[in-house]
């Protein structure tokens, strides 16, 4: 049966309480939390709160210094929590049984994982064989936050940073849209007199439905466009009329990419490449000045032009289209979205700490979704078809 989480930590602090000093010692484990590395990455993998919640329970956490400095968490607001910090990233991946992370560990990182570890952090293997290779080459038990499920089948790791990017989908829209970064000098809402801007968003899921609230709360005419038509049914319900809703076909999109000011990709395919729904042939087609939001990006992009971007060189033009396909888009938010994302994560990491990660996955089927990487092999079948790599089931 899955953890009820809301009864796990209940109980888990009133076992703490009642197990002596040197018992709580020999069931403590060591959580390391390293400073993210990623191009203008400020997020940070737990929060001070967070970590007064792991060493509540016993466990030694250790974050390297100035790991959450970007988003106004000093090394004291930890060391207040009840964690050491390390001057070091070495000493973190070197002494820790679970490193949680916010961003897939750079190749450098994964060089410094070992096999008895647990990584706990968004992965988006199947854009990214080498990084997957990788992790094989280390050993590591790597748990993938956007695999893992809930009881209805949706994605609850993943569910808080695609809120983020969708709204910030529209929000950077709207401004690379504008004269002066190269857009049309379009006004999504418009003026009286003047009709407002066209977005396509393509993909009625989580991304979608906050992309589309945004552009609505902006004035802009909104299309979503989706395979499922119960979907579209529920989406035309959820915005009482107010969003138009079409049946994603080849030629439907085709149609709304010439037609539309900003396009949002918003299509997600768990653990799987996204699908490229809009080829070049259509670019060709679209006005010179309008912009294209990728937030597939992380599992290869939608757009067949598109290409991982950074924050530091966010945009780029193909055909006359602003591109905009930054791979870790919610850390531009960093503060917002690093609060948001140990909401979700919380219940995990202290399942995985006071359990072990074998038996918090066998206790749990929908954490057990999450893992990716384990005793060097790909345990995920949607990333093993996306690599080409051989699939083995977990044990």
């Amino acid at each position: 049966m899955p953890v009820n989480y809301a009864d796990f930590e209940r109980n888990s602090r009133a076992d703490a309480r009642k197990l002596p000093a040197n018992q709580r010692e020999e069931t403590a484990v060591h959580v390391g939390v390293p400073k993210e590395i990623k191009i203008h990455e400020y997020r940070v993998g737990l929060t001070p709160e967070t970590v007064g919640e792991l060493t509540a329970r016993g466990h030694t956490v250790t974050v390297e210094t100035g790991a959450g400095g970007g988003i106004d968490y000093s090394d004291q607001d930890y060391r207040d929590a009840g964690a050491a910090i390390s001057k070091t990233a070495d000493f973190v991946f070197e002494h820790a049984d679970l490193i949680v992370k916010v961003k897939e560990p750079q190749l450098k990182e994964c060089a410094k994982l070992r096999a008895g570890q647990t990584l706990f952090t968004y992965l988006h293997l199947a854009a990214d064989k080498p990084q997957a290779e990788a992790l094989m080459r280390s050993g590591v038990t790597a748990i993938a936050y956007e695999t893992v499920t809930d009881g209805r089948g949706a994605l609850p790791l993943l569910r808080p940073m695609s809120e983020v990017a969708g709204r910030m989908s529209v929000q950077v829209g709207a401004h690379y849209l504008e004269r002066e970064p190269g857009g049309r000098g379009i006004l999504l809402g418009g003026v009286p007199g003047v009709a407002p801007g066209q977005v396509a968003i393509l993909g009625g899921g989580v991304s979608g439905v906050h992309a589309a609230e945004m552009a609505l709360g902006l004035r802009a005419e909104v299309t979503i466009y989706d395979i499922s038509n119960a979907r579209l049914a529920e989406l035309d319900q959820i915005f009482e009329g107010r969003v138009k809703t079409a049946y994603a076909s080849r030629a439907a999109i085709a149609a709304a990419v010439k037609a539309a000011d900003l396009v949002i990709g918003a299509v997600l395919i768990p653990g799987a490449a996204a699908p490229k729904l809009v080829t070049r042939e259509m670019l060709r087609t679209m006005k010179r000045g309008a912009v294209l939001v990728d937030i597939a990006i992380d599992q290869g992009g939608c757009f067949e032009t598109s290409r991982a971007t950074t924050h530091d060189a966010p945009v780029f033009l193909e055909e006359g289209v602003i591109h905009y396909c930054v791979a870790n888009m919610p850390g531009g938010v960093a503060r917002t979205s690093t609060q948001a994302l140990n909401n979700a994560t919380l219940p995990f990491v202290l399942a995985i700490a006071e359990n072990g990660a074998q038996a918090a996955m066998a206790a749990d089927p929908h954490l057990a979704q999450g893992l990716n990487v384990a005793d060097g092999a790909i345990r995920h079948p949607a990333v093993a078809t996306a690599l080409d790599l051989s699939f083995t089931p977990p044990s």
